[in-house]
């Protein structure tokens, strides 16, 4: 009999804000990927082609082209992967709970054995158990906050930049034709 299996079932997601409990084991991590809502992802090209255009223009004008590389749309929608690893301690009351790490953190940072208390957050979907936002390790006295990826990690500062260029670009013009 699979002894993983077996202790599944009495493993519980807690319902509780914060945590406190000693790391039983770190289960293999995976990715999962940052949806990305595509009326946002239209918007901010949107923006961006406008001021990128006009840069192609002054770069042809001036020193006869050149085109940088791009992500396409389809690269660009698909969004950002982040590392899953789910936890799973004993709490005081002596349950096996579960939680979910999203992101990366050092690898001497947590073991098994340490005591821990963590700051958790309900996820969109009820079935999945609640994500660590921060872990205070009372074995080492570290203080760990899990980053992942985000969708504005993902698009970029240079798009992002231009996107707000563009949207500058947009209300100038609205500007100057409700003046006339």
């Amino acid at each position: 009999m699979d002894n993983d299996l077996h202790t599944r079932r009495f493993v519980v997601h807690p319902t509780e804000r914060i945590v406190t409990g000693r790391v039983v084991r770190l289960l293999e991590g995976y990715p999962r990927e940052v949806r990305v809502d595509q009326p946002l992802l239209v918007a901010v090209l949107t923006a961006a082609v406008l001021i990128g255009l006009l840069v192609l223009l002054v770069r042809s004008l001036l020193a006869g082209g050149g085109r940088g590389s791009r992500r396409s749309f389809k690269e660009l929608k698909k969004g950002p992967e982040f590392l899953v690893t789910p936890l799973r301690l004993r709490d005081a009351a002596d349950r096996l709970v579960e939680v979910e790490l999203h992101g990366h953190l050092p690898q001497s940072a947590l073991h098994p054995a340490d005591q821990v208390q963590l700051t958790l957050r309900p996820q969109r979907d009820p079935k999945l158990p609640p994500r660590i936002e921060r872990i205070v390790n009372l074995t080492t006295g570290q203080l760990l906050t899990p980053r992942t990826a985000t969708v504005w990690s993902h698009l970029g500062p240079a798009l992002l930049l231009q996107a707000a260029l563009g949207a500058l670009l947009l209300l100038g013009i609205a500007a100057c034709a409700t003046l006339t």
